[in-house]
């Protein structure tokens, strides 16, 4: 029982700290004391549905999204979403833990090209970013729906995408692997991937400022792994346990 209040918790203080409440807000809103709010989100409050479909309401949240998340630790499996810039290590980390935890690998960039029956790049030249973030919302939602296990390697900009980013968090169990710029950089030349060079002297002076900009997203990820200077089987050993 302490689990379930301490994870609702949580996912109160999250949505609260995304809309930009303070505690005296949202307890205003729900029509609670603002020291019942605290302690609800330090999960040391017993809170009664009826007081927590308050909550709820005042989050602009269904009151099932707090049970979603508190149920996710208890599911076998479930799925595990990697985050982070191009050139953490998703996907060479994300296929050899799904190796190791026998479940299907997938990547949501190939699920999105699935879902537009073209490439990253047709879609981003034809159609803009903001057609691709509804198709990357589009396709999570439908691969959600459809697999209960398994490791999902996300893109680099999903953070940014607060619909997709939240419903990630609700049902899957993220993790960022994080990293130097420098090795974001160094992994991605030496995959032989120019792309981010090409026409762009201040790709890498790009790269970083996204990094900084995004640390603050990526950080509610549930766990945080730092992939820096180590092998891949150890990234892995760790994400285990």
């Amino acid at each position: 029982m302490s689990e379930l209040l301490s994870q609702v918790g949580r996912r109160v203080r999250e949505r609260r700290k995304e809309k930009a409440m303070t505690l005296k807000e949202l307890a205003r809103a729900a029509g609670l004391s603002e020291r019942f709010v605290s302690e609800l989100e330090a999960g040391r409050a017993n809170i009664s549905v009826m007081n927590l479909a308050e909550v709820a309401q005042a989050l602009q949240l269904p009151l099932g999204a707090f049970f979603v998340a508190a149920d996710r630790g208890a599911q076998e499996g479930g799925v595990i979403a990697l985050l982070g810039l191009r050139g953490a290590g998703k996907s060479t980390v994300g296929k050899a833990l799904a190796v190791r935890l026998a479940v299907p690998f997938f990547e949501l960039d190939r699920l999105v090209e699935a879902e537009a029956g073209m490439s990253l790049a047709e879609i981003f030249a034809i159609h803009g970013e903001a057609y691709f973030r509804a198709l990357e919302l589009r396709a999570l939602e439908r691969f959600l729906d459809g697999h209960r296990r398994g490791v999902l390697a996300t893109g680099g900009g999903l953070v940014t995408s607060p619909d997709a980013y939240r419903l990630l968090r609700e049902r899957t169990r993220t993790v960022w692997l994080k990293a130097r710029p420098a090795e974001h950089w160094a992994r991605v030349v030496g995959q032989g991937d120019l792309r981010p060079m090409q026409n762009r002297p201040q790709a890498r002076a790009e790269l970083e400022r996204r990094l900084r900009e995004r640390e603050p997203l990526y950080k509610k990820a549930e766990r945080v792994v730092n992939t820096s200077g180590r092998a891949v089987n150890d990234v892995v050993h760790e994400l285990l346990r």
